[in-house]
């Protein structure tokens, strides 16, 4: 209350989120505060000079003349695959994403930016865009969703010249097809073990094997560094490159081994790997080749690191990329002890190390998951090892405390986890909240459009509910539909139909003509005949299900 003397004073009074109070103030804010960075758009932010995620350079001898012509594709257009010839086609090892890292270092100056996209499918390419945008405007996206964060990453490369875009480990050509057809104002890069289905502006580079001077000259690189070899030393890898096939990843393999343990020579080593020759007869001439490589090299490991080799055989079963350190390390473990390890595989070429992810070459885990021919417990150890790479999953959806159900981030990192586990399963495999993941998992990926992803998940899912509930449990019916759906979006309708026309028929058998389930089925049976341009078949079912 004011006296005659005294001026009168407004009073306010303020309640609630977002409200202020206070006296002597001069500037007064309500409502969210948006970080500055928001209010600019795209075009607006610059990114620093040097911007990348490439991972660190490595030795790359022998592909000068491969090199030269890539950089003379690029230059010409804007699009080119490396992809391998056609004497190894569907095999890794080539040495594609090498040769791949090496031109991007190589040019990093005469691009804005360069950015290393982990492209195997469409969730993967737009997780690594995410990561653009993260560190472009790192406060914005923090708050943002995954939808808007590759939507801003898609708008700055539109609008900003210059940048490379690397495509690694591309499995479907189709899928950089949003990213190409939209995108002109940098280069896009991709490599694939596919040789077809790159369209006619997007010439393929072959690789095949390096020739037998630069295969002897990467070898004695690797295993005497900066020394020079003897005469006999530099004849001596000469036959071992002959035995390895001058296959690079071979080659690389053998070189890390050797450099780690100098006091074997490369011709005792070739004999080593002729004694393992009769135990590996399986797989083509490159893969007997890469595991008997690593079975000296695990045996070595073996004495020196048990806790290595565990580590190695557990993220076998998971995505080859991005395997956080944290998920390999079990309650309990001391992260120093599981970072050792980590750093002795990475010695030994094993795996590629960032300090807080590693990734592992996908022939590396193809060998590793195989049965070894071995009594007692060496036999089943690949198996312990998917054992252990499920229940690290599962413990890291675990959801934080206070909430229901995983965060967004917890579902990102692990997703592409579930989706190896579940299309790498063991026969009459039983693992019950395991398969509760691959519903959810194949769920939210449906959710985000990203069906065809899914596919591993549903697959997984439905033996599980036909192996434990039986062929017409409503959970089975239901992800047999979900499967078909799946099959159907990614374009697959030879396998997608007669899903649909088992589903129906179980359905009818089950619940009846009338029942929404079943009309529900039988629409969609109706619609994936329409797509397939059946319509003799699709029309008399969409009458069915009407006058129903």
């Amino acid at each position: 209350m004011s006296t005659d003397d005294e001026p009168a004073r407004l009073r306010i009074e303020t309640a609630g989120p977002g409200s202020i109070a206070a006296q002597r103030i001069r500037d007064a804010y309500t409502g969210d505060v948006l970080p500055a960075e928001a209010l600019l758009t795209p075009e607006k932010v610059s990114a620093a000079p040097g911007t990348s995620n490439l991972p660190p350079a490595v030795l790359c001898l022998g592909r000068e003349e491969e090199l030269a012509r890539l950089r003379r594709i690029l230059s010409s257009g804007h699009e080119g695959a490396i992809t391998q010839s056609g004497a190894v086609h569907g095999l890794g090892g080539i040495g594609k994403s090498t040769l791949a890292l090496h031109y991007a270092h190589r040019y990093r100056g005469d691009y804005s930016l360069i950015w290393w996209i982990n492209a195997a499918s469409p969730d993967e390419i737009e997780t690594s865009l995410t990561a653009l945008t993260h560190t472009l405007v790192p406060s914005w996206a923090a708050e943002a969703n995954r939808e808007a964060q590759v939507a801003w990453a898609m708008q700055w490369l539109a609008w900003h010249p210059g940048w490379l875009l690397v495509y690694d480990n591309v499995e479907n050509p189709d899928d950089l097809t949003p990213y190409t057809g939209a995108l002109h104002q940098g280069h896009h890069l991709a490599t694939s073990r596919r040789t077809t289905g790159w369209p006619d502006n997007a010439p393929t580079l072959m690789l095949g094997n390096l020739d037998p001077d630069d295969a002897t000259t990467l070898l004695c690189r690797l295993v005497f560094k900066d020394a020079t070899p003897t005469a006999r030393q530099q004849a001596d890898a000469r036959v071992l490159a002959v035995e390895l096939g001058y296959f690079p990843l071979a080659i690389k393999q053998a070189g890390a081994y050797l450099a780690q343990n100098r006091g074997i020579s490369c011709d005792a080593y070739r004999r080593t790997l002729g004694s393992k020759l009769a135990k590996t007869a399986h797989g083509s001439d490159a893969e007997r080749t890469l595991a008997r490589i690593w079975n000296v090299t695990l045996h070595t490991l073996e004495q020196a690191d048990p806790l290595a080799v565990e580590l190695l055989y557990t993220a076998a079963w998971l995505a080859p990329d991005d395997i956080p350190h944290s998920l390999l390390t079990p309650p309990g473990t001391d992260p120093d002890d599981i970072a050792e390890a980590v750093g002795t595989l990475a010695a030994y070429s094993m795996v590629t190390d960032t300090g807080t992810t590693l990734s592992l070459h996908r022939m590396v885990q193809t060998v590793l998951r195989t049965p070894q021919h071995t009594n007692g417990s060496q036999s089943t150890r690949h198996l312990r090892g998917r054992g252990r790479a499920e229940q690290a999953v599962l413990h890291h959806l675990t959801p934080p405390p206070g909430q229901g159900t995983p965060t967004e981030d917890q579902w990102d990192t692990l997703t592409p986890h579930l989706v190896t586990l579940a299309a790498t399963r063991p026969p009459e495999h039983h693992n019950p909240p395991l398969t509760e993941a691959y519903e959810a998992a194949g769920d939210r990926l449906d959710q985000q459009g990203h069906t065809a992803r899914a596919i591993p998940l549903y697959e997984a899912n439905l033996a599980q509910c036909e192996q434990v509930l039986g062929d017409t449990h409503p959970d089975t019916l239901a992800g047999r539909n979900n499967l078909a759906g799946a099959y159907e979006s990614a374009g697959d309708l030879e396998r997608a139909i007669p899903l649909y026309e088992a589903t129906l028929a179980q359905y009818e058998q089950v619940l009846g003509d009338t029942h929404l389930d079943t009309l529900t089925s039988r629409n969609n049976l109706a619609y994936a005949y329409e797509s397939a341009g059946d319509l003799e078949r699709a029309i008399p079912l969409y009458e069915a299900t009407l006058a129903q």
